[in-house]
């Protein structure tokens, strides 16, 4: 893997390297990083921040961005500008695209004067990949300044015109680098902020289908149908009403709102006489008939959902493009909650405008709602906030927000002061478990509890906890709200000294937490770990106390956020469990490629090795998740295939001994799939013209039944071609077969190594430590120091996510010196 290409620098990292860089030079690091102190921002002159204008040509107004019509027109006319951070704007009229020579590379000015730059020779532009084996590719894989952070680099494959709208609009906000910008006035968020609102769901439409109520058809209003397809929507067996613990929880609170907006006197009563059998049948028909959608009909849904992204998912802060989140406003339904919620099944209200309170700068103009007859309920200025709109919603009675999406500059701001601060953990952890080490045996018991649940946090990770109102929450579980009944001491009855207790109890978002913690282990005895005087501190905690008593019974998390924050500033037990998962990576991935044969892994391995790494942090941070169907099916398939290639090698094998012995007579060759594929063509081709015709509900659901014969068509002649994937047409040669067995070893390699992968993975959400706990910076720097691709690791979102990441050296350390950035 070349990790050098300029490919993987996002586009405006590019350009801030080469605008200091000269001819035949090579791209240093220093050129292009992330600047690894605050105050290197604040060095660079205005100047180096103004963005380049690029020239494309094409005269389409479709080239440029359209934010909305108030936006658009400007004194009658329409402005089809985008003001840029620096006070410039582009412009349809200045768009060409530039003339790129295959030998000579463009060196980007730094005046964006939107003249066209000089060419100059040995600095490759955004638009071009420099030649292979250039000493700029050299030399940044050894400085380790690029891995690929969003797919930055596509004007290098593809041109401006190659890409959708979508594509150019977020190839363009690429050049944006927050992290080099100006910080705006201490205590707000943004200077300028504009914005289209929120998009609204389409009013409820009527089916006409009618439930039945003992046996007879029911009259519903549009109101109360719809409320009716929300519980018929709910799969009967699924994990809300095919569970039996909270199935009566969601009928019981579903029913209290759906004779509420019945009314007195209304026929329904008793829900065992409901029959939601009808409608649930014409929703299950309707997933069929939507089956049979033609391509232009996808088309034609993509290209609405496209119109309202490109005048709802944009905002214009501070002069630059960022990207909406939540643009699109929840719609009613039945609230299904997570785990055990005591309000699930409670009927979710239809959020009007008036309820929408939206936030912009004076300056901008108040967005047009887009629900005719309504307005917004109000319009305030508060640059002190980064939500764009607030509502409150009628379930738990919160105030919900849209705000901008996780790429924006608002959330990796947000993330890199996280995991800065989590760093700055570094520099006093040795000091902060002194502390609490030697209050774990004072004779205050407020203090033995305190110093306990500290040891809790930082060595178990568990949440703080608190206090839950289960009439309004589920009852969820933290370290200050443990109860007797989560501590199991001794769960296997081994006796004598063992120091074993079973921690069982629900934690955030209803996740069950089961661990049984040996106390008395190396793990949390070695290094003075305390693990023994912890287990006597809890037995203490529990005596002669009732299974439904706090464990802290003296300890509440205001008391112990007081505490964190008095030893550092901004310590929380969530900065705890941010520095264990950083710090439990980093040692293990060192750990790891320490190893004897480190570098003889493929990337593949090395992948491995980093999901296992991975997958120690996301069991100590208790990320778990419920096995599928799917992952079951999937895994199965993948067993399967795994034997037949295992088949297949042997049948190589064997073939290889006859024609070494010089027997060539009953040598296997592939068997002539003409007929099935033609079969299975004809079968999809007919299914598309029946699509295409299909006018009537009963045309579209044959429609979708040829569909899904042709489907199984296709699959069988793919199991044929991968049956016979070993084979020849004609008899091979010696050399040919030798070949193909040392391929096929190499895939059996892969594919056991995909389904331990998995398999191990199966019940781990690795997804979730990555988003949200582990620096990205060290999954950056290991991808550069063993040439491993980025995207391996990093999910395309990911990537969007973590840009200001990108750029760290392959050394880079999570570390003291990271928690002085800030």
């Amino acid at each position: 893997m070349d990790s050098s290409s300029d490919d993987d620098v996002p586009l405006g990292q590019l350009m801030a390297g080469r605008k200091t860089a000269k001819p035949n030079a090579v791209v240093s690091s220093s050129s292009v990083a992330v600047s690894s102190s605050p105050s290197s921002s604040s060095k660079r002159s205005s100047s180096s921040k103004k963005r380049p204008n690029y020239k494309e040509d094409s005269d389409d107004d479709d080239e440029d961005f359209e934010y909305n019509d108030d936006y658009e027109t400007s004194n009658g006319s329409k402005k089809k500008k985008i003001k840029m951070e620096n006070g410039g704007s582009s412009s349809s009229n200045s768009k060409k695209k530039p003339k790129v020579e295959k030998k000579a590379a463009v060196k980007i000015e730094p005046n964006g004067n939107g003249k066209d730059p000089p060419k100059k020779s040995g600095v490759a532009s955004p638009t071009t990949k420099p030649k292979k084996k250039t000493p700029i590719k050299k030399e940044s894989a050894a400085s380790g300044t690029s891995t690929s952070a969003a797919g930055a680099g596509a004007t290098s494959k593809r041109g401006l015109k190659q890409m959708d709208k979508a594509e150019r609009i977020s190839h363009a906000m690429q050049a944006y680098l927050w992290w080099n910008a100006n910080d705006p006035p201490a205590g707000c968020q943004w200077v300028k902020m504009e914005h289209a609102g929120v998009s609204f769901p389409e009013e409820y439409a009527p089916h006409g289908v009618k439930m039945l109520y003992d046996g007879k058809e029911v009259d519903l209003s549009p109101l109360e149908e719809e409320a009716a397809t929300f519980f018929a929507a709910m799969d009967p067996d699924g994990m809300h009403l095919g569970n039996p613990k909270t199935a009566p929880i969601f009928i019981k609170n579903f029913m209290t709102d759906f004779k509420a907006l019945l009314g007195k006197g209304h026929v329904i009563k008793d829900f065992d006489k409901c029959d939601f059998g009808p409608i649930r049948r014409h929703l299950e028909e309707q997933k069929i008939v939507k089956k049979a959608i033609t391509d232009s009909e996808r088309k034609q849904n993509k290209d609405v959902k496209n119109t309202a992204m490109f005048q709802f998912g944009y905002s214009l802060v501070d002069g630059h493009l960022e990207k909406v989140g939540n643009y699109n406003m929840e719609p009613p339904g039945a609230f299904r909650g997570r785990g055990e919620h005591p309000k699930m099944g409670k009927l979710k209200q239809r959020v009007a405008p008036e309820q929408v309170m939206i936030n912009i700068s004076e300056c901008a103009p108040a967005p047009k709602c887009a629900v005719p007859g309504h307005a917004w309920g109000e319009v305030r200025h508060d640059p002190t906030v980064q939500w764009l709109c607030q509502w409150t919603e009628n379930i738990n009675n919160q105030n919900k927000y849209m705000q901008l999406a996780a790429q924006s500059s608002f959330k990796g701001k947000s993330d890199r002061s996280k995991y800065n601060k989590a760093a700055k953990l570094c520099g006093n952890i040795v000091k902060i478990r002194a502390d609490y080490k030697k209050n774990l045996t004072s004779k205050s018991h407020e203090t033995r509890q305190l110093a306990t649940a500290m040891w809790v946090i930082d060595r178990l990770a568990l949440r703080v906890g608190g206090e839950k109102d289960t009439d309004e929450e589920a009852d969820t579980v933290g370290c200050c709200s443990l109860r007797v009944e989560h501590l199991k001491f001794d769960p296997n009855n081994e006796g004598d000294d063992n120091k074993e207790i079973e921690l069982e109890f629900l934690g955030k978002d209803s996740m069950l937490f089961k661990q049984t913690i040996d106390f008395g282990s190396a793990l949390y005895t070695e290094n003075n770990g305390m693990g023994e005087q912890v287990y006597e501190n809890f037995k203490s905690f529990c005596k002669k106390k009732k299974p439904s008593d706090d464990v802290f019974s003296d300890l509440t998390p205001t008391i112990l956020n007081s505490h964190l924050k008095g030893i550092m500033e901004g310590l929380t037990a969530k900065v705890f469990r941010t520095y264990n998962a950083s710090k439990t990576l980093q040692d293990e991935l060192l750990k790891t490629e320490g190893t004897a044969g480190w570098k003889r892994l493929t990337a593949s391995e090395k992948v491995v090795e980093y999901n296992n790494a991975n997958r120690e942090v996301a069991i100590l941070c208790n990320h778990q998740r419920s096995v599928s169907k799917a992952q079951e099916a999937t895994l199965d398939n993948l067993g399967a295939k795994l034997d037949k290639l295992k088949e297949q090698k042997k049948v190589l094998k064997k073939i290889l001994k006859k024609i070494t012995d010089g027997d060539e007579s009953k040598i296997p060759t592939k068997k002539d799939p003409a007929k099935l594929v033609e079969k299975a063509t004809k079968a999809l081709e007919k299914a598309k013209s029946m699509k295409e015709k299909a006018k009537t509900k009963e045309e579209k659901i044959a429609a979708t039944e040829a569909d899904e014969k042709a489907k199984i068509l296709k699959k069988e002649v793919a199991d044929v071609k991968f049956n016979e994937a070993h084979l020849w047409d004609n008899v091979p040669k010696k050399d040919q077969v030798i070949k193909r067995i040392e391929n096929w070893s190499e895939k059996i390699k892969k594919m056991e190594l995909n389904i331990k992968h998995k398999d191990d993975n199966k019940e781990v959400s690795l997804g979730t430590s990555k988003l949200n706990y582990m620096d990205p910076r060290i999954s950056v720097a290991f991808c550069k120091r063993n040439e491993v691709p980025i995207e391996k690791i990093f999910s395309k979102t990911m990537r969007d996510k973590f840009n200001w990441a990108m750029a760290v050296p392959p050394d880079w350390q999570f570390n003291e010196e990271v928690g002085k950035q800030g």
